[in-house]
């Protein structure tokens, strides 16, 4: 089945891919003639482990190809996606699906026979049904059907959750779409993965519903760290006490200094808004995005609190700034909260992340940038670990302490214990939501 792409961001490069490797002719489509360049070099314009070897597997097959051009792209296409972006709107927060119409209205006008047209795209309830308004008015004898396919992929891990996924959800209104999709999807058919076959609107409820609740488990779980940091209570042990009931399960319960990334602050802030449009406000969705910010802001209580309250003069190393490991992701990550306040605050930044520094450097001015964690925390009066990537899981810390002009650790993915820390020669550790210590005061205390 030949297949088209529009858009080669994330989703739609990850989809495309992925795709081609299940035996589809697919064409990826951007408006961008820099990527288009990239990709034909074998060049990815992310980071994705594996996405680039299955990339050079399925272009020297002759299975997946990109250009610039839709029309050439969808001629002949049974399935035409769309994954183009969907960010925050300005001033409302609801998604912006200017990119969305405009590339249906595209796609409509070039089409000349029948095509299924897919959102691949993150969309509002209601999207898929403007998106059938606006190819009509574009092209009335067109024959063609709107599907909803919205993705589960995770950062990190999109390849096997593309391919191993816990459950394909697609959205149609007749036999004939659904026909074309079971077509596309038919290798995970086979497998025996769960495929949900659902009207548009509840495809669309899906994905966001999905998503508003993991990020809601994420901002509980921060939530009852505060609290565990006042009891004294160890938030791991009570994750992991949580999550042995299998009802809750524990993935999404582990403290940190809040979510970002491109889908849970965006959705969640989408997902509102449709309640608000609707009449139906969604109070704890609400609730959840203004704890997430807040999470974010009392890990720069916790940092100031180790620098003695005040930042300015202080040497600061930060590990990772990705929003999560495995990905150069930073679209709201919690470091472009904390690390421009630091540095406004007077503070010297350094920066240590694997993937982080292409977006980074424009993102976060006024840092500096190394590759390495311990030129990161020579003679620094604080160090912090942001975001837990492997390289980071097992550092030598007693090499770390020696280095440090003050040795202090703020540890904020809980991946080290108060007695690393001690047995290190640390004088001060805090982390998420258990007991920290400082060495000065000659007693452990309870983060503030």
């Amino acid at each position: 089945m030949k297949i088209a792409m529009i858009g080669t961001g994330y989703v739609g490069l990850v989809s495309g891919v992925c795709f081609s490797d299940f035996g589809h002719d697919v064409v990826c489509v951007d408006k961008d003639p820099r990527k288009i360049e990239m990709l034909e070099r074998g060049e990815v314009p992310i980071f994705e482990p594996g996405l680039d070897a299955l990339l050079e597997k399925n272009v020297e097959a002759g299975r997946l190809s990109f250009t610039g051009d839709l029309a050439q792209a969808i001629e002949g296409a049974e399935a035409v996606f769309i994954a183009v972006g969907t960010p925050t709107r300005r001033g409302d927060g609801h998604a912006d699906l200017t990119y969305v119409m405009a590339a249906a209205e595209e796609i409509a006008r070039a089409a000349s026979q029948y095509v299924v047209v897919v959102t691949k795209s993150t969309v509002p309830v209601g999207t898929n049904r403007q998106v059938k308004q606006v190819m009509k008015k574009a092209n009335p004898d067109l024959d063609f059907d709107v599907a909803s396919n919205p993705e589960f992929l995770r950062e990190g891990a999109a390849i096997e959750d593309f391919m191993k996924p816990d459950r394909v959800v697609v959205g149609v209104q007749s036999e004939r779409a659904a026909d074309v999709m079971a077509e596309i999807y038919r290798p995970l058919y086979l497998r025996e993965f769960p495929i949900l076959t659902t009207d548009l609107e509840s495809a669309e409820m899906i994905k966001y519903a999905a998503n508003a609740f993991l990020a809601t488990k994420i901002t509980f779980i921060n939530e009852i760290a505060a609290l565990c940091e006042r009891t004294g209570a160890d938030v791991k042990q009570v994750a992991q006490g949580m999550g042995l009931d299998g009802r809750i399960g524990n993935k999404f319960l582990h403290a940190g200094p809040g979510y970002g990334g491109s889908c849970f602050p965006k959705d969640t802030r989408a997902l509102a808004r449709t309640g608000q449009e609707h009449g139906v406000p969604l109070h704890i969705t609400e609730a959840v995005i203004a704890v997430n910010e807040d999470v974010k802001r009392r890990m720069i209580d916790k940092l100031l609190d180790m620098c003695d309250g005040t930042f300015n003069g202080k040497t600061i190393g930060i590990l990772g700034v990705t929003f999560k490991p495995n990905t150069d992701d930073m679209r709201e990550a919690p470091a472009l909260t904390i690390v421009p306040s630091l540095v406004g605050s007077g503070a010297k930044v350094r920066v240590c992340d694997p993937q982080g520094r292409r977006e980074g450097e424009h993102l976060l001015p006024g840092v500096q940038w190394h590759d390495d964690a311990y030129k990161c925390a020579n003679n620094a009066d604080l160090l912090v670990i942001l975001t837990e990537w492997n390289e980071f899981r097992a550092l030598d810390l007693k090499r770390i302490a020696r280095k440090m002009a003050t040795p202090r650790l703020a540890d904020l993915r809980n991946i080290y214990s108060v007695k690393d820390a001690k047995r290190a020669g640390f004088e001060a550790y805090e982390s998420i939501g258990r007991l920290g210590f400082i060495a000065a005061a000659g007693e452990d205390r309870k983060t503030a």
